[in-house]
């Protein structure tokens, strides 16, 4: 079966299906499947087969055909099949609850920035990473992805992946409204401080304030009296946001210069850089020039420290989904900076670290 004639073959199938004629649907793409000699043509019609399982609940078979799909897209050799492929690898693999192996899948889909593809399906991967991270009862990196993918869903106009989204934070809701019942049940309250900030984070991802501030409110009392200063950091950053949201600017400046004394006393660098981070917006709103330029050196300054940079190009990792190798001396770079420079030792320690075909 020519290219001609697998086009029109994929899209009498999609006739039929959507014509709720599946049973028919799937013959016509199994026997193109089967007889096409045309890659694209075959990817394509796995695409169908995988979607159309997923919305049957058949997921092993989703899981079956989007490895076939993953062996395509190497053939084809082309990153947008492959990060399609792996997308559906993801999804599959989060239907049938490998949580571990979703998020592995997902991270790999995002290491494949810059191709035309892997950009439009950024939101759809960050939702996949966030319902693996509920899975595992991850609540923070969970709404961290679930933020992500709405973000994307807003800037995109796309209807479908906001409802999608606003789903799996109903469950995440749901869960965090459970495990909210146990830590009370249990007197437990260094789990009823992160429920409340969970509870503050999902009210301000969807922008509603008013109910946001009293559980961050909360949520500090106790931190504050269980003496978690890591959480209160926590707390101040998403009181920040929800001030920026509203354009206090300068309320929102109160609450970083709390959190920043936290986290210098801490030693938080990490925290520390998102303030630096956050300042930086604030600053440049307010076209304050220099309060700008000072939080942008020290925003720099805690890359430094942390190392946060590839030790070849000298960019900062983690500004950009880039794919990143670490090496044995626990030095990261980009791996496309050592794929180009063939290096066999690391730059930052200049001891032996990669051998040859490494990467």
């Amino acid at each position: 079966m020519g290219q001609d004639q697998t086009k029109q073959q994929i899209e009498k199938g999609l006739h039929l299906y959507q014509s709720n004629q599946t049973e028919k649907a799937l013959r016509v793409w199994m026997r193109v499947l089967e007889k096409s000699a045309d890659p694209a043509g075959r990817f394509r019609v796995l695409g169908c087969l995988i979607t159309a399982h997923a919305e049957m609940g058949r997921y092993k078979d989703m899981l079956k055909f989007a490895v076939v799909q993953i062996d395509t897209a190497r053939e084809l050799e082309d990153p947008d099949f492959l990060t399609e492929s792996y997308l559906n690898l993801a999804r599959s693999n989060e239907k049938l609850c490998e949580f571990q192996k979703t998020i592995s899948y997902c991270k790999t889909c995002l290491n494949m920035q810059g191709t035309t593809v892997s950009m439009q399906l950024n939101g759809q991967v960050s939702l996949s990473m966030g319902n693996a991270f509920l899975g595992l009862s991850i609540f923070q990196k969970a709404l961290e992805c679930f933020e992500k993918a709405l973000r994307y869903a807003h800037n995109n106009d796309d209807k479908m992946l906001e409802c999608r989204v606003c789903c799996s934070l109903g469950n995440f809701y749901t869960q965090i409204k459970e495990s909210m019942k146990i830590a009370l049940q249990h007197g437990d309250r260094p789990l009823q401080a992160l429920c409340l900030l969970c509870f503050a984070d999902i009210h301000r991802s969807r922008r509603d304030v008013q109910t946001a501030f009293p559980r961050y409110d909360s949520s500090m009392s106790i931190m504050t009296e269980i003496g978690n200063r890591l959480g209160l950091i926590q707390v101040l950053l998403g009181v920040t946001k929800c001030w920026m949201i509203q354009k206090e600017l300068d309320k929102a400046l109160e609450s970083i210069e709390k959190a920043q004394e936290l986290a210098e006393g801490l030693g938080n660098k990490l925290g520390l850089l998102k303030l630096h981070c956050l300042c930086e917006k604030i600053y440049r709103t307010k076209e304050q020039q220099r309060e700008l330029r000072d939080h942008v050196v020290k925003f720099h300054e805690c890359v430094e420290e942390m190392e946060l940079y590839c030790g070849m190009c000298g960019e900062s990792i983690g500004e950009k989904n880039n794919q990143l190798q670490a090496l044995p001396c626990s030095h990261f770079f980009h791996l496309k900076c050592l794929q180009t420079n063939g290096t066999r030792g690391c730059p930052n320690c200049r001891r032996l670290s990669v051998k040859p075909g490494y990467v």
